[in-house]
């Protein structure tokens, strides 16, 4: 079901700010930025070689994911797992006994969808899948 890492996600309160560190001092290299949900949160996505490392800004104060910075600050949010098919993993997940925390798969960057594990499901760590 799983293919690998897609990405790892940091919640982040400025895009550009966060920048200063992962592009202009540790010297990874954006391959795209790309704002989804009506507006509503921006992705920024850095090369790891392997994987990507994902900042997420919420762009719209009224959002669960600017509610969870406020709350709990930047830092790691989740880590992302790369499938062919969004919809036929949840199927499948749902199968092996694995809850989702949402019914549908929501927008992502450059076109693919994603959704997000129940963490009931997996200890408590919160999870994305993505793909077409």
């Amino acid at each position: 079901m799983f293919k690998g890492l897609d990405h790892v996600a940091i919640l982040v309160a400025d895009t550009e700010e966060a920048l200063l560190v992962y592009r202009d001092r540790m010297g990874l290299p954006v391959v795209f930025s790309e704002v989804v949900n009506n507006g509503a949160v921006r992705l920024t996505h850095l090369d790891l070689g392997n994987a990507h490392l994902q900042l997420v800004e919420p762009l719209d104060t009224a959002h669960p994911l600017a509610a969870h910075l406020r709350e709990y600050g930047p830092g790691l949010h989740h880590f992302c797992l790369a499938v062919d098919d969004v919809a036929a993993a949840m199927t499948e997940a749902a199968a092996k006994g694995i809850e989702m925390a949402q019914a549908h798969p929501h927008q992502a960057p450059r076109g693919r969808r994603a959704a997000f594990l129940a963490k009931s499901s997996t200890g408590g760590v919160q999870i994305e899948i993505t793909g077409a």
